[in-house]
């Protein structure tokens, strides 16, 4: 920070402060990552201040050569990396695709059919606190409580008998792969459009180490800050059919200028995911989140349905008699972030819950392996079975600190 601290010592405080708990951490947010500088450099360019309303050739502001090539670069990008006919880089973030998607192809009190929010969806999936079941009629299918997996029999017949104008797969507390190809045919059984929100596995897709929604789906929406390991923001990709009533929602219909410097972070995040050790981090992110699965298994844990195909996994805290919110408290105690989560069939109210939820992308980034995670889980086990021991807690914090030191966020990397 060459400027900020003369300008604003106390938001430059406050940035430091940020970056020696990121750095001092274990951050097992199943929704976050650690980007690279790389992205931090193109999130803050210059072209944080240019205006430019409309698409490359099309803008409707002078001095846009520039903006047009880095737009232009970005989608061709994401196309070749997705294999995708269209895509639209400008929405701020994955509700605002959602948004987009919506309500280009549907009218206001359309219906949509998704996945309950309690059993791993998402809030712009319909969910009443959102803005997007005040716009649609919504009703949402969920798992089968036995398997804990999406019960495909369901929703086939809630599409029946809902008829929905679309259909949407995708969640953000769902541990498991999802049967697109089936999903899809259950749509064009209905004629319903079919929809992939794929913001948590868009970096384990891109790198080829689970299936593609793409070929599947009409519209798949994402953002590049999680798996992805890039910048905030969001992206659509549809068929070629849709691109112009998604261009036009995005741009007149629901945004002004595009976040320029944001399109510069994804075209650097699309590069960086198309080289051969990003495919080596996302496998190894699977093979963390197995681990992190399998550890609490043995430490007499219940692991929502018996365990992950993906970068999360969901831990039933009820045989400790603990809940989410106290686990969570705890845990940041010592240095190690995770956050609480409703499971199936959760007796809680979402503010407490019965469970959290683990993800293994960011310590993945920071080099950990099969040997930290082990020590991580024991941590995690001692933490949380002795919530109220502040000695207990105490060493742990000082062991996390260590770990963490040995595997730097970003001085390694510099």
């Amino acid at each position: 920070m060459q400027y900020l601290p003369d300008h604003d010592p106390v938001v430059a405080r406050i940035i430091r402060q940020e970056e020696s708990r990121i750095e001092n951490t274990l951050d097992l947010i199943a929704a976050e990552n650690h980007a690279p500088r790389s992205i931090f450099e193109a999130q803050g360019s210059i072209f944080s201040t240019k205006a430019a309303e409309g698409y490359p050739g099309s803008r409707f502001h002078a001095g846009c050569i520039c903006a047009d090539e880095l737009e232009s670069l970005a989608i061709a990008r994401a196309k070749r990396l997705f294999g995708a006919e269209h895509a639209n880089l400008q929405p701020h973030s994955g509700v605002s695709a959602n948004l987009a998607v919506y309500f280009s192809v549907l009218k206001i009190g359309d219906r949509i059919l998704t996945m309950k929010l309690s059993h791993g969806g998402h809030l712009s999936h319909g969910d009443p606190s959102s803005i997007t079941s005040k716009c649609f009629n919504f009703k949402h299918y969920g798992l089968n409580l036995e398997t804990e997996r999406i019960d495909y029999d369901q929703v086939w017949e809630l599409a029946q008998s809902f008829k929905p104008r679309m259909i949407v797969a995708g969640a953000s507390s769902y541990p498991r792969l999802i049967d697109y190809e089936k999903m899809a045919e259950i749509a064009r059984n209905v004629s319903a459009f079919f929809m992939v929100d794929m913001a948590h596995i868009a970096g384990l897709v891109a790198a080829g180490v689970i299936s593609s929604p793409v070929s599947h789906a009409d519209f798949v929406t994402f953002t590049t800050y999680k798996t992805l390991n890039g910048g905030r923001g969001g992206v659509i990709l549809c068929r070629q059919k849709h691109a112009k009533k998604i261009s036009k929602t995005v741009f007149p219909g629901a945004q002004g200028t595009p976040s320029l410097n944001l399109l510069a972070a994804k075209a650097v995040c699309f590069q960086l995911a198309s080289e051969p050790e990003f495919k080596i981090q996302q496998k190894k992110t699977l093979e963390n989140a197995a681990a992190f699965a399998a550890g609490f298994e043995k430490k007499g844990y219940r692991i929502v349905s018996g365990g992950t195909d993906n970068h999360l996994v969901l831990v039933d805290l009820r045989s400790i008699d603990l809940n989410g919110a106290v686990a969570e408290e705890t845990l940041e105690s010592v240095g190690i972030i995770v956050n609480r989560n409703v499971i199936p069939g959760d007796p809680q109210k979402p503010g407490i819950s019965s469970g959290i939820r683990i993800g293994s992308p960011g310590i993945t980034t920071r080099g950990m392996g099969l040997d930290e995670i082990d020590q991580i889980v024991r941590w995690m086990d001692i933490a949380m079975k002795n919530s109220k021991n502040g000695g207990i807690l105490g060493q742990i914090a000082r062991e996390v600190m260590n770990l963490c030191k040995k595997f730097p966020v970003y001085n390694k990397r510099d």
